[in-house]
Protein backbone atom coordinates (compact mmCIF):
# COMPACT_ATOMS: atom_id res chain seq x y z
CA UNK A 1 0.00 0.00 0.00
CA UNK A 2 1.66 3.21 -1.20
CA UNK A 3 0.81 6.88 -1.69
CA UNK A 4 3.09 9.71 -2.79
CA UNK A 5 2.16 13.00 -4.45
CA UNK A 6 3.21 16.61 -4.92
CA UNK A 7 0.67 19.41 -4.62
CA UNK A 8 -0.28 21.99 -7.20
CA UNK A 9 -0.23 25.55 -5.86
CA UNK A 10 -3.96 25.97 -6.50
CA UNK A 11 -4.79 22.60 -4.97
CA UNK A 12 -3.06 23.10 -1.64
CA UNK A 13 -4.46 26.64 -1.46
CA UNK A 14 -8.00 25.25 -1.90
CA UNK A 15 -7.47 22.87 1.00
CA UNK A 16 -5.89 25.53 3.22
CA UNK A 17 -8.21 28.47 2.56
CA UNK A 18 -11.53 26.74 1.90
CA UNK A 19 -12.17 23.07 2.45
CA UNK A 20 -10.23 22.15 5.57
CA UNK A 21 -11.60 25.13 7.56
CA UNK A 22 -15.13 24.13 6.48
CA UNK A 23 -14.81 20.42 7.26
CA UNK A 24 -13.13 21.17 10.60
CA UNK A 25 -16.30 23.03 11.63
CA UNK A 26 -18.48 20.06 10.69
CA UNK A 27 -16.44 17.43 12.52
CA UNK A 28 -13.06 16.89 14.14
CA UNK A 29 -12.11 13.75 12.21
CA UNK A 30 -12.52 12.73 8.56
CA UNK A 31 -11.51 9.94 6.24
CA UNK A 32 -9.04 10.63 3.48
CA UNK A 33 -9.99 8.39 0.56
CA UNK A 34 -7.59 8.09 -2.39
CA UNK A 35 -8.46 6.38 -5.69
CA UNK A 36 -6.68 6.34 -9.05
CA UNK A 37 -8.76 9.34 -10.22
CA UNK A 38 -9.86 11.28 -7.13
CA UNK A 39 -8.85 12.40 -3.65
CA UNK A 40 -11.64 12.82 -1.10
CA UNK A 41 -12.30 14.12 2.39
CA UNK A 42 -15.26 12.24 3.91
CA UNK A 43 -16.82 13.01 7.26
CA UNK A 44 -19.11 10.56 9.05
CA UNK A 45 -19.91 8.30 6.08
CA UNK A 46 -19.27 5.23 8.21
CA UNK A 47 -20.75 6.79 11.33
CA UNK A 48 -17.49 6.27 13.20
CA UNK A 49 -15.21 9.20 12.33
CA UNK A 50 -16.29 11.28 15.30
CA UNK A 51 -18.28 11.25 18.52
CA UNK A 52 -21.43 12.49 16.75
CA UNK A 53 -21.99 9.30 14.78
CA UNK A 54 -25.52 10.38 13.85
CA UNK A 55 -24.49 13.85 12.67
CA UNK A 56 -24.17 15.32 9.18
CA UNK A 57 -22.29 13.51 6.46
CA UNK A 58 -19.89 15.65 4.45
CA UNK A 59 -18.18 14.81 1.14
CA UNK A 60 -15.47 16.85 -0.60
CA UNK A 61 -14.23 15.17 -3.78
CA UNK A 62 -11.46 16.48 -6.03
CA UNK A 63 -10.08 15.31 -9.37
CA UNK A 64 -6.49 14.26 -8.71
CA UNK A 65 -5.09 16.72 -11.26
CA UNK A 66 -6.70 19.62 -9.40
CA UNK A 67 -4.80 18.91 -6.17
CA UNK A 68 -1.63 17.22 -7.39
CA UNK A 69 1.08 17.61 -10.03
CA UNK A 70 2.32 14.09 -9.50
CA UNK A 71 0.10 11.44 -7.96
CA UNK A 72 0.83 7.80 -7.26
CA UNK A 73 -1.43 5.54 -5.19
CA UNK A 74 -1.30 1.76 -5.17
CA UNK A 75 -2.81 -1.07 -3.16
CA UNK A 76 -4.09 -4.59 -3.64
CA UNK A 77 -7.62 -3.22 -3.44
CA UNK A 78 -7.91 -1.61 -6.88
CA UNK A 79 -5.32 1.04 -5.98
CA UNK A 80 -7.62 2.51 -3.33
CA UNK A 81 -6.36 3.73 0.06
CA UNK A 82 -8.37 5.20 2.94
CA UNK A 83 -7.55 6.26 6.49
CA UNK A 84 -8.88 8.67 9.12
CA UNK A 85 -7.09 11.81 10.29
CA UNK A 86 -7.62 14.68 12.71
CA UNK A 87 -8.66 17.59 10.47
CA UNK A 88 -7.03 20.27 12.65
CA UNK A 89 -3.68 18.43 12.64
CA UNK A 90 -3.85 18.00 8.88
CA UNK A 91 -4.64 21.68 8.38
CA UNK A 92 -1.84 22.74 10.74
CA UNK A 93 0.69 20.69 8.76
CA UNK A 94 -0.47 22.21 5.48
CA UNK A 95 -0.25 25.75 6.89
CA UNK A 96 3.28 25.10 8.15
CA UNK A 97 4.30 23.63 4.80
CA UNK A 98 2.94 26.68 3.00
CA UNK A 99 4.85 29.03 5.32
CA UNK A 100 8.13 27.30 4.48
CA UNK A 101 7.20 27.11 0.81
CA UNK A 102 6.62 30.88 0.76
CA UNK A 103 10.27 31.63 1.58
CA UNK A 104 11.85 33.51 -1.31
CA UNK A 105 13.81 31.03 -3.48
CA UNK A 106 17.32 31.73 -4.67
CA UNK A 107 17.59 33.78 -7.84
CA UNK A 108 16.40 31.80 -10.82
CA UNK A 109 15.16 28.86 -8.76
CA UNK A 110 11.52 27.81 -8.73
CA UNK A 111 10.18 26.77 -5.33
CA UNK A 112 10.03 23.02 -4.87
CA UNK A 113 6.56 21.48 -4.74
CA UNK A 114 5.19 20.40 -1.38
CA UNK A 115 5.25 16.62 -1.23
CA UNK A 116 3.09 14.25 0.79
CA UNK A 117 3.40 10.52 1.27
CA UNK A 118 2.13 7.65 3.38
CA UNK A 119 4.79 6.15 5.66
CA UNK A 120 5.17 3.73 8.55
CA UNK A 121 7.76 4.72 11.12
CA UNK A 122 8.69 3.99 14.68
CA UNK A 123 8.66 7.02 16.94
CA UNK A 124 10.84 7.43 20.05
CA UNK A 125 9.40 5.49 22.96
CA UNK A 126 7.18 3.26 20.83
CA UNK A 127 7.66 -0.47 20.33
CA UNK A 128 6.23 -0.71 16.84
CA UNK A 129 5.86 1.35 13.68
CA UNK A 130 2.80 3.53 13.21
CA UNK A 131 1.27 5.08 10.06
CA UNK A 132 1.78 8.78 9.27
CA UNK A 133 1.00 11.20 6.49
CA UNK A 134 4.36 12.92 5.95
CA UNK A 135 4.75 16.38 4.39
CA UNK A 136 8.13 17.40 2.96
CA UNK A 137 8.77 21.05 2.16
CA UNK A 138 11.91 22.88 1.00
CA UNK A 139 12.28 26.64 1.34
CA UNK A 140 15.16 29.00 0.64
CA UNK A 141 16.42 28.81 4.22
CA UNK A 142 15.00 25.60 5.60
CA UNK A 143 13.54 22.20 4.85
CA UNK A 144 10.79 20.77 7.01
CA UNK A 145 9.41 17.26 7.41
CA UNK A 146 6.11 16.95 9.28
CA UNK A 147 4.46 13.71 10.35
CA UNK A 148 0.69 13.76 10.81
CA UNK A 149 -0.56 10.69 12.72
CA UNK A 150 -3.31 8.77 10.96
CA UNK A 151 -5.32 5.64 11.62
CA UNK A 152 -4.28 2.29 10.30
CA UNK A 153 -5.36 2.21 6.63
CA UNK A 154 -8.82 0.73 6.21
CA UNK A 155 -9.14 -2.94 5.35
CA UNK A 156 -10.51 -4.11 2.01
CA UNK A 157 -13.94 -4.69 3.57
CA UNK A 158 -14.01 -1.25 5.22
CA UNK A 159 -12.96 0.43 1.96
CA UNK A 160 -15.85 -1.38 0.27
CA UNK A 161 -18.21 -0.09 2.99
CA UNK A 162 -16.86 3.42 2.49
CA UNK A 163 -17.35 3.21 -1.27
CA UNK A 164 -20.89 1.85 -0.84
CA UNK A 165 -21.72 4.73 1.52
CA UNK A 166 -20.23 7.21 -0.96
CA UNK A 167 -22.28 5.75 -3.82
CA UNK A 168 -25.45 5.95 -1.72
CA UNK A 169 -24.71 9.55 -0.75
CA UNK A 170 -24.52 10.64 -4.39
CA UNK A 171 -28.24 10.15 -5.05
CA UNK A 172 -29.69 13.54 -5.98
CA UNK A 173 -33.05 14.84 -4.71
CA UNK A 174 -35.73 15.24 -7.36
CA UNK A 175 -36.13 18.94 -6.54
CA UNK A 176 -33.33 21.36 -5.63
CA UNK A 177 -33.89 24.89 -4.33
CA UNK A 178 -31.12 27.44 -4.74
CA UNK A 179 -30.22 29.60 -1.74
CA UNK A 180 -29.34 33.05 -3.12
CA UNK A 181 -27.34 34.16 -0.07
CA UNK A 182 -25.81 31.47 2.16
CA UNK A 183 -24.50 34.00 4.68
CA UNK A 184 -27.99 35.50 5.05
CA UNK A 185 -29.41 32.01 5.67
CA UNK A 186 -26.76 31.40 8.29
CA UNK A 187 -27.68 34.63 10.07
CA UNK A 188 -31.34 33.57 10.08
CA UNK A 189 -30.54 30.13 11.49
CA UNK A 190 -28.32 31.70 14.15
CA UNK A 191 -31.38 33.61 15.38
CA UNK A 192 -33.70 30.60 15.15
CA UNK A 193 -31.41 28.22 17.05
CA UNK A 194 -32.25 29.96 20.31
CA UNK A 195 -35.95 29.21 19.78
CA UNK A 196 -35.86 25.42 19.51
CA UNK A 197 -33.80 22.31 18.78
CA UNK A 198 -35.75 21.17 15.70
CA UNK A 199 -36.51 22.76 12.35
CA UNK A 200 -39.08 21.66 9.78
CA UNK A 201 -37.91 21.97 6.17
CA UNK A 202 -40.28 21.69 3.21
CA UNK A 203 -39.23 21.71 -0.45
CA UNK A 204 -41.90 22.17 -3.14
CA UNK A 205 -41.75 21.43 -6.85
CA UNK A 206 -42.72 24.96 -7.89
CA UNK A 207 -41.26 28.45 -7.40
CA UNK A 208 -44.58 30.29 -7.18
CA UNK A 209 -47.65 29.02 -5.38
CA UNK A 210 -50.54 27.78 -7.57
CA UNK A 211 -53.37 30.27 -7.98
CA UNK A 212 -55.73 28.12 -5.89
CA UNK A 213 -53.32 28.28 -2.93
CA UNK A 214 -52.49 31.98 -2.95
CA UNK A 215 -55.20 33.00 -0.48
CA UNK A 216 -54.10 30.67 2.32
CA UNK A 217 -51.23 30.93 4.77
CA UNK A 218 -47.77 29.64 3.94
CA UNK A 219 -48.12 26.83 6.51
CA UNK A 220 -51.41 25.57 5.06
CA UNK A 221 -50.08 25.98 1.52
CA UNK A 222 -47.10 23.75 2.37
CA UNK A 223 -49.34 21.14 4.00
CA UNK A 224 -51.56 21.04 0.92
CA UNK A 225 -48.53 20.67 -1.37
CA UNK A 226 -47.29 17.73 0.70
CA UNK A 227 -50.73 16.08 0.59
CA UNK A 228 -50.81 16.44 -3.21
CA UNK A 229 -47.33 14.91 -3.56
CA UNK A 230 -45.91 18.22 -4.80
CA UNK A 231 -43.56 18.68 -1.82
CA UNK A 232 -41.50 16.81 0.73
CA UNK A 233 -41.19 17.80 4.37
CA UNK A 234 -38.74 16.66 7.06
CA UNK A 235 -37.52 17.67 10.49
CA UNK A 236 -33.80 18.14 11.14
CA UNK A 237 -31.72 18.97 14.18
CA UNK A 238 -30.95 22.68 14.45
CA UNK A 239 -27.47 21.71 15.65
CA UNK A 240 -26.86 19.67 12.50
CA UNK A 241 -28.12 22.46 10.25
CA UNK A 242 -25.84 25.00 11.95
CA UNK A 243 -22.89 22.68 11.40
CA UNK A 244 -23.68 22.21 7.72
CA UNK A 245 -23.90 25.96 7.21
CA UNK A 246 -20.26 26.25 8.28
CA UNK A 247 -19.50 24.89 4.82
CA UNK A 248 -19.87 28.46 3.56
CA UNK A 249 -16.20 28.72 4.59
CA UNK A 250 -15.44 26.72 1.44
CA UNK A 251 -16.83 29.70 -0.55
CA UNK A 252 -19.14 27.94 -3.01
CA UNK A 253 -20.51 29.85 -5.98
CA UNK A 254 -24.03 28.43 -5.52
CA UNK A 255 -25.83 26.42 -2.83
CA UNK A 256 -28.84 24.15 -3.27
CA UNK A 257 -31.10 22.37 -0.77
CA UNK A 258 -33.19 19.29 -1.49
CA UNK A 259 -34.87 16.39 0.27
CA UNK A 260 -33.89 12.88 -0.79
CA UNK A 261 -36.60 10.48 -2.04
CA UNK A 262 -38.92 9.27 0.74
CA UNK A 263 -37.55 11.95 3.05
CA UNK A 264 -34.34 9.98 3.68
CA UNK A 265 -32.23 13.07 4.44
CA UNK A 266 -31.82 16.79 3.79
CA UNK A 267 -29.14 17.31 1.14
CA UNK A 268 -27.04 20.47 0.71
CA UNK A 269 -25.09 20.73 -2.55
CA UNK A 270 -22.37 23.33 -3.06
CA UNK A 271 -21.60 24.23 -6.68
CA UNK A 272 -18.37 25.69 -8.04
CA UNK A 273 -17.80 27.43 -11.36
CA UNK A 274 -14.74 27.38 -13.57
CA UNK A 275 -13.07 30.73 -12.75
CA UNK A 276 -14.30 33.51 -15.01
CA UNK A 277 -17.29 31.52 -16.27
CA UNK A 278 -20.73 30.26 -15.18
CA UNK A 279 -19.79 26.71 -16.16
CA UNK A 280 -19.77 24.04 -13.44
CA UNK A 281 -16.30 22.99 -12.34
CA UNK A 282 -16.65 19.22 -12.49
CA UNK A 283 -13.28 18.71 -10.78
CA UNK A 284 -14.88 19.65 -7.42
CA UNK A 285 -17.85 17.99 -5.74
CA UNK A 286 -18.92 19.15 -2.28
CA UNK A 287 -22.10 18.31 -0.41
CA UNK A 288 -23.61 17.49 3.00
CA UNK A 289 -26.42 15.15 4.05
CA UNK A 290 -28.33 15.85 7.26
CA UNK A 291 -30.17 13.01 9.01
CA UNK A 292 -33.88 13.54 9.49
CA UNK A 293 -35.66 13.12 12.79
CA UNK A 294 -38.80 11.62 11.29
CA UNK A 295 -39.32 9.53 8.14
CA UNK A 296 -40.63 12.51 6.20
CA UNK A 297 -43.86 12.83 4.30
CA UNK A 298 -44.22 12.25 0.59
Amino acid sequence: MKFKASFTDDGISLLDKRFLPAIDKVGRVCHVYLTPTHAMLLHNLLGSTGPEGDGPQCVAQFAKDLLFREYNVSSRDGNRVAFSVDVALLHRAIRSALAVHAQSPADGDAPAAIQVKLVNKQTPGSRSAAPFLTFETKGARSAVVQDVPISKPLSRSDVARLQDALDAAQELPETLVQVPDLQQLQNLVDRLKNIGDLLSVTVTQYANAPVVDQNVSATIRMEMAVERGEALSVQVSMKHLVKSLQCHLAKPDCTFYGIAPNGACLTVIFQYFIPGTRLTDKSISFYCRLPVLDPGTS
